[in-house]
């Protein structure tokens, strides 16, 4: 039997370049760093003072202002982007048997600012003070649930948590879910609002995180010998996938195939990454089987690349293990040099980047490599300023503490 074809017919965003798509991908293809000093909380006592933030988010008319008020930010971001990707999807008019449309929407950490907030009524108040929201507010499946509310959607619904991997995982359990015939369209991607107090303290504590506060929009460097950790990030990317068949009988307009993906597990270490990137491209050879191309069909590449000592170069180990002579002829990007790691969101976000590079046929670059690793090889890492190229077949990364590893293959859409 076939596999259905899946396409994706909507994207929507909340970073800190904005809400709208277009304009985001604007402000990557200039180079502009999104990374600035925190001000909306006290942290100057922190060894790391800045991040790639949303400070002042209005969910303007896509979220009621009381629930607004209420629920977690990283909800509030994930129904701004469900909804804004949606309207992309242009379905406001669109004949749909909502019990075949799903929302897939995972979150890596939650909702930490109402899960610290809880703490302090708890510890300064007593129990009969904590909101009966607390628990609602902080699981990782309400963004998903509420959202479905209130679109009416009854198709599959659920968040997958596998860290920095969250959003590839629930983009790739979205895909399947229309491929064995269970769903028409869904809405999947992730989100993410964990630049907080306690957040922040939790990545300091880690020592994962870039300490250059007197230049922060450089902080972020993947590749270069002289980076020194990751810079946060937080947002939501949201893609809707829908079955080719489905799309084409109601209109839809289509930005990219999906062509396939594949999850793995390093089963090594919780932070840290197997340095032979063994699980990396596992992973990796299984998306490509997954979509059924050769490995000399890709020559984009988005890499997960935070920006940290080992991460970044274990990655590319795994590249050159998969595609060999091959790897001379990759364009590759590191997105999160200019928004930070969105975390359980990057790669929806990522996604997004892909399905533009798609599109435009425009690489953004990664910015701040001044001095890359020689072990990049010949790889093109698009360093410092923006490529035109064509993209053949687009390969998605992002990987996870825990070792959760996924990876998506993206393609422009041909008839």
């Amino acid at each position: 039997m076939s596999k259905k074809r899946i396409v994706v017919t909507g994207m929507g965003i909340v970073s800190c370049f904005g809400s709208d798509v277009d304009l985001f991908y604007e402000a990557l293809l200039a180079g502009k760093s999104g990374v600035q000093l925190i001000t909306h909380f006290s942290c100057e006592d922190y060894p790391t003072r800045f991040a790639a933030s949303i400070p002042e988010f209005d969910s303007g008319e896509y979220i009621d202002r009381k629930q607004a008020r209420r629920i977690d930010p990283f909800i509030r971001y994930a129904i701004v982007a469900g909804k804004k990707s949606l309207e992309l999807a242009q379905i406001e008019n669109a004949a749909l048997d909502k019990t075949r449309c799903g929302v897939i929407i995972g979150s890596g950490m939650g909702g930490m600012t109402t899960f610290a907030e809880g703490a302090v009524t708890l510890s300064q108040k007593g129990y009969r003070r904590i909101t009966p929201f607390f628990v609602p507010y902080i699981i990782t499946n309400m963004a998903s649930a509420l959202l479905a509310m209130e679109l009416g959607f009854m198709g599959p619904n659920y968040s997958i948590s596998t860290a920095c991997a969250t959003a590839n995982n629930c983009i790739v359990a979205a895909a399947n879910h229309i491929r064995y015939g269970q769903a028409d369209l869904i809405v999947c991607g992730g989100a993410e609002a964990a630049v907080s107090p306690v957040g922040l303290a939790g990545f300091v504590a880690n020592k994962a995180l870039s300490e250059r506060n007197d230049a922060p929009e450089r902080a972020s460097r993947p590749w270069d010998s002289d980076r020194d950790g990751f810079v946060m990030g937080e947002g939501a990317g949201v893609l809707v996938l829908e079955s080719l068949e489905h799309a084409l009988k109601r209109g839809a307009p289509i930005f990219a195939e999906y062509l396939g993906g594949a999850i793995s597990c390093d089963a090594f270490h919780m932070t840290a990454p197997r340095e032979d990137g063994q699980g990396v491209s596992l992973c990796i050879k299984n998306a490509l089987k997954d979509a059924e191309i050769e490995k000399e069909q890709v020559n984009y590449i988005n890499a997960h690349a935070t920006s940290t000592p080992l991460g970044d170069m274990a990655e590319v180990e795994a590249i050159h293990k998969v595609f060999g002579e091959h790897a001379k002829n990759l364009s590759m990007n590191a997105t999160k040099s200019m928004i930070g790691h969105c975390l359980g969101a990057a790669g929806g976000v990522e996604a997004i980047v892909v399905v533009k590079a798609c599109q435009t046929g425009v690489l953004h670059p990664t910015i701040n490599l001044e001095n890359p690793e020689p072990g990049l090889g010949e790889i093109d890492v698009v360093a410092n300023k923006s490529k035109n190229l064509e993209v053949q077949a687009a390969l998605s990364n992002s990987f996870g503490f825990g070792g959760h590893n996924a990876s998506l293959v993206f393609a422009p859409y041909h008839e």
